[in-house]
């Protein structure tokens, strides 16, 4: 298999058919998922291809430039506020971000497919990605002053604004009807390379500092995020693990997390091709569920990587079936306590 030659094969998968699935370009051309990955990988360091922030299964989707319209049959799979903040945004092509209310103003900022930032005199706006750039200067100044749309992959703009809060007045207010100082925060996400940058908005009565943060994600507030603990000794269980892959002659890429129990980490594998690269998971427990490869894989081909089970005890039923079914991206391995 001629890395070059296959190269130009997906990308000839993807001028005909636009915006795929890795899964779906492994079937166009017979090839392995396994293998796919790796190669859309190659082909997206290299700029040749472009990937979508949005996810289809824990998928993104990988087309040419020039197809970002394509896109747009997707946005059902965006998260519900995101999808409500795309429709409005096309409907209206351009809007300005301070007349939104907060949620769609972090969902404008999450739809990094569809949404284009951009400032003047200060205030920040949004145009929607096939909104011609002709048709929003002409909307600013009947187009006297020129609007630059930068690459959305190549600039970054920083946003500094001031917002004025209104405080509500609760209810049993005390006597002298005054209001104690508070501190609001309020997650923004930004745009990063052409989107505005996430903000943590600290405010007093009436008055907003804003400090920029470095986080793209949608801030979902039914998601109960778990805090990464920094410093850990690692427990007997990872060391053995971390020791049974430097014996295999495996290589420790990237090393993810770890707790008691479990190990994360990106593991090179050499094949044929060269180093192939695993999200790799390590669990000691009693039970491996269809429910822990479906977790794992879904991160690793959000990457996209394949990958890698480590575990101690045994493979349910259902799990065994989801192994198979997804052998070409998906591998396990039994190791001992």
């Amino acid at each position: 298999m001629n890395p070059e030659e296959t190269h130009e094969k997906i990308i000839g998968v993807l001028k005909e058919k636009g915006p795929s699935l890795p899964i779906n370009i492994a079937k166009a051309l017979s090839i392995s998922s396994l293998f796919i990955s790796a190669f859309l990988s190659e082909l997206t360091n290299q700029k040749r291809i472009e990937v979508s922030s949005l996810k289809v299964g824990g998928s993104p989707l990988y087309y040419m430039r020039g197809q970002e319209e394509k896109l747009e049959d997707y946005y059902k799979y965006l998260h519900p506020r995101e999808s409500e903040a795309f429709l409005l945004l096309k409907e209206h092509n351009v809007l300005k971000d301070s007349d939104q209310d907060p949620a769609t103003r972090v969902a404008l900022r999450s739809i990094k497919d569809f949404s284009i930032g951009f400032k003047i005199d200060d205030e920040i706006y949004w145009k929607f990605v096939s909104v011609p750039q002709s048709e929003v200067d002409s909307i600013f100044n009947g187009g006297k002053n020129e609007i630059k749309e930068e690459d959305n992959r190549e600039v970054n703009v920083e946003v500094k604004e001031e917002i004025r809060v209104d405080l509500v007045e609760k209810e049993n207010k005390v006597a002298t009807n005054e209001v104690s100082s508070s501190i609001i925060s309020e997650k923004v996400e930004g745009v990063q390379e052409n989107q505005l940058s996430e903000a943590t908005i600290v405010s007093k009565p009436r008055e907003v500092v804003v400090v920029k943060e470095e986080n793209n994600e949608f801030q979902n507030p039914l998601v109960v995020k778990e805090e990464k603990k920094k410093g850990k000794v690692k427990s007997e269980f990872v060391e053995g693990v971390v020791g049974f892959i430097e014996r295999k002659g495996l290589l420790i890429v990237e090393e993810k997390e770890y707790k008691v129990k479990e190990y994360n980490c990106i593991v090179g594998i050499k094949s044929e091709l060269g180093l192939i690269n695993f999200l790799t998971q390590a669990k000691d427990k009693k039970t491996i569920t269809e429910g822990d490869f479906k977790k794992l894989l879904s991160t690793a081909q959000s990457i996209p990587l394949p990958a890698f089970m480590l575990y101690t005890g045994e493979i349910g039923k259902k799990a065994k079936e989801y192994l198979e079914r997804y052998s070409s991206v998906l591998k396990a391995r039994r190791i001992k306590a």
